[in-house]
């Protein structure tokens, strides 16, 4: 089976001196890649699994930051992988490669935003009051005396009966918008899915619908409890560098400029309208709202240095028996943050975060080729997930194999370290007919299934996976839940606090307290859900009432 779509394959060399690095060689490459210090078996292994997460989160791969000679290193090592195992290559000119083009814009912090409101003038600092950024790749953009509008939520939802922007026309316009759902600020469970968040309450729909809907700008105004999270992480994540996909490798549309302001900002600017916010947050939570025009224009000269660079995917396959041309995908993302300047442990090893997904589909591929299955199994390991699902965004516009042909993706990103539990925790429970099929083959663990502790913070639209289901592929992201069989819902709670502390710390490295069993059971739970679908004939899909059924079903009836 040869890739479908091929994208033009690019030196390491070139990516490596984007970032500033030197050209990777022979020499970056450990020797235990090949295999040569451990003897591996083709079962899902504890020893097999460990040594392969702890190559991966050691100081050796600095981090694994794409586009440096960690991240050269990381890639390579699963190629090695791959290799040993006998998996076919499935990237670009025959290699298990996927050259992934990306985009680095760095917005001038000195940019501001002018409110011209209700006769009053002031301006807007960045960090401070805003966050504004460019996807465009211009260096400079610039939007003058633009009208603001309120659009409640920003919301077109047809399967919803749910249009914020109807009978609107706000070309040229900037809309201010309300992050997560109609229905979560009231308590309505009766709209959307109250407090739980659909992807209709993520920031990147709410910027992809302004940019359907020709607006100039946008900018969303921040609350913690609908965002879960505060300012500070706003603030943090849209400074500095932003990594993006070029425009043309890119399906969904842009916005010139999109960003975000505080609470506070929002209040005063409502209120030199007239209007109250927490009256405003009322009406968007109504059936029938109608937006409402500000009386203010909003005016900025936002310069951004931008530079192209790229990193790889890697893809392997294993062949299917009878029906190659389907396939299944498991999915996991490599990157991690690198090496940081400063004193002590500068190194962001990435333990949970996501060697253990690396490490965890290398394992589940060795299995099933031992016993290859009736449809092809792919093992996609992607980069740039730590920079917006970069490497799953390009994938899923450039596939390597048919969209209309991926029967389901089932992905691993931080594993539980915690140990074995009664419970499986699927993010976005209620989502798609995979469940049907992990719930037995966990009952059979003697296992239950349950949703994640936070469903307002919208987990199931942060992961590789959420690019698949925005063109209609089904997606499974399960992993060992909190009920641990030693120390119960406690012992969980406690080791999910722990890890809280080392999410995106230098201290996510390989722990003695870890508890490997646990992880080998989600493994084999993860591998049977695969085997399942690789040895049936079953196009599993989405629920009904879910808002990408509607693409799996286009895309199913025009693979007949």
């Amino acid at each position: 089976m040869r890739p479908t779509h091929l994208v033009l394959s690019l030196a390491v060399a070139t990516a490596l001196a984007a970032c500033g690095g030197e050209p990777a060689t022979g020499d970056t490459t450990p020797a235990s890649a090949g295999a040569a210090g451990h003897a591996f078996s083709p079962e899902l292994s504890k020893d097999d699994f460990a040594e392969m997460v702890k190559t991966l989160s050691s100081d050796e791969f600095e981090g694994r930051a794409p586009g440096s000679p960690g991240g050269e290193m990381t890639v390579e090592y699963i190629k090695a992988q791959y290799e040993r195992i006998g998996l076919e290559p499935g990237g670009d000119d025959g290699t298990f490669f996927q050259t992934v083009p990306m985009v680095e814009t760095t917005a001038d912090e000195s940019t501001v935003l002018r409110l011209d409101s209700n006769g009053q003038t002031r301006e807007l600092k960045f960090g401070e009051d805003m966050v504004i950024g460019t996807r465009t790749g211009e260096a400079r953009v610039a939007v003058n005396d633009s009208e603001l509008v309120f659009v409640g939520y920003g919301v077109n939802a047809p399967e919803q009966d749910w249009n914020d922007y109807a009978g609107l026309d706000v070309k040229g316009k900037t809309v201010v918008i309300l992050v997560n759902d109609p229905g979560f600020h009231a308590g309505d469970e009766s709209l959307f899915e109250g407090k739980r968040m659909t992807y209709y309450g993520r920031w990147t729909y709410k910027f992809e619908e302004a940019a359907r809907q020709g607006a100039a700008a946008a900018l969303i105004i921040h609350d913690t409890e609908g965002a879960s999270y505060g300012w500070e992480v706003v603030r943090n994540s849209w400074s500095g560098p932003q990594f993006d996909l070029r425009a043309e490798d890119d399906p969904e549309p842009r916005l010139p400029a999109q960003g975000w302001i505080t609470g506070e900002v929002a209040r005063q600017l409502f209120a030199e309208s007239g209007l109250d916010l927490d009256e405003q947050y009322a009406a968007a939570n109504r059936r029938g709202f109608k937006a409402v025009p500000l009386k203010a224009r909003v005016s900025f000269d936002l310069r951004s240095t931008v530079s192209e660079k790229s990193s790889r995917n890697v893809v392997g396959y294993l062949r299917g028996t009878e029906a190659p041309e389907e396939t299944v995908v498991y999915l996991a993302h490599w990157d991690h943050l690198g090496r940081h300047e400063g004193e002590g442990d500068t190194i962001y090893n990435g333990a949970v975060d996501n060697a253990t997904g690396v490490a965890g589909i290398i394992e589940i591929a060795e299995k099933f080729a031992a016993a290859p299955p009736r449809r092809s199994v792919v093992f996609l390991a992607v980069t740039l997930e730590e920079s917006g699902l970069l490497g799953s965004k390009y994938y899923v516009a450039q596939p390597a194999f048919p969209l209309e042909k991926t029967v389901a993706v089932v992905n691993l990103d931080a594993m539980s370290v915690a140990g074995r539990s009664r419970d499986v925790v699927v993010t976005g429970k209620g989502n798609s007919e995979l469940e049907d099929i992990l719930a037995p083959l966990a009952s059979a663990q003697g296992r239950v299934l349950v949703e994640e502790s936070n469903p307002a913070g919208g987990y199931y639209f942060r992961s590789d996976h959420f690019n698949f289901v925005k063109a209609g592929v089904p997606a499974l992201y399960a992993k060992g839940g909190g009920d641990l069989l030693e120390g119960g819902a406690a012992a969980g709670k406690a080791a999910a606090d722990e890890y809280a502390r080392r999410y995106h710390q230098p201290s996510d490295e390989v722990h003695e307290g870890w508890r490997w069993d646990g992880m080998v059971e989600d493994l084999e739970l993860l591998h049977e859900v695969g085997r399942t679908l690789a040895d049936g004939d079953q196009w599993p899909n989405w629920y009904e009432g879910n808002p990408f059924k509607a693409a799996r079903d286009a895309a199913r009836a025009g693979a007949q």
